[in-house]
């Protein structure tokens, strides 16, 4: 068999480092932000975050499949506190799961790798409805909260031709 022909020529590797990106303080409050890659149009959002002791997010449904890889400190769901995530755990999250994530006060916070397909489904304590979190959400609020901060968002932006969001 042959070697086939480019279907997508690159000049360059799309590639980031988040030891020199810009960390989005506050994405969401309470967890600081490299987008890494975001993709509203195929639903899927691939960032490292930092988040902060004592935070609970919002309990929350996956309408897709989630990989997290815990580099730093640790968390648990709250539905399952013997089994908190720490450096060097991955979890495989499958759609149509449900659960509530919680960084422990008395922790360091933690710091993540997540690829995340789907949306997550957001409740209150009461299980009402609060909102959606799908990768275009991700990505306004990412935005809003870089420009509030005076920085560009940087990430990979699929497409055509894939490219960055901002040189």
């Amino acid at each position: 068999m042959a070697l086939p022909d480019v279907i997508n020529h690159q000049d360059l590797l799309l590639t980031l480092n988040t030891n020199s990106e810009k960390l989005i303080k506050n994405a969401l409050p309470g967890v600081d932000v490299y987008p890494l890659f975001l993709d509203p149009e195929n639903g899927v959002w691939v960032i490292r975050a930092k988040f902060q002791p004592g935070l609970t997010l919002p309990k929350h449904f996956h309408t897709g499949v989630v990989h997290f890889y815990t580099l730093s400190g640790r968390w648990n769901y709250l539905e399952y506190p013997d089994q908190p995530q720490t450096a060097g755990s991955y979890l495989y999250e499958p759609g149509g799961s449900i659960h509530t994530f919680h960084c422990p006060a008395d922790s360091e916070g933690a710091d993540g790798f997540m690829v995340i397909e789907g949306a997550n489904i957001n409740f209150d304590a009461d299980g009402n409805f609060v909102n959606i979190m799908d990768a275009g959400w991700i990505e306004q609020m990412i935005i809003q909260a870089a420009k509030a901060q005076g920085i560009n968002a940087r990430y990979i932006k699929p497409g055509g031709l894939a490219t960055y969001s901002a040189e």
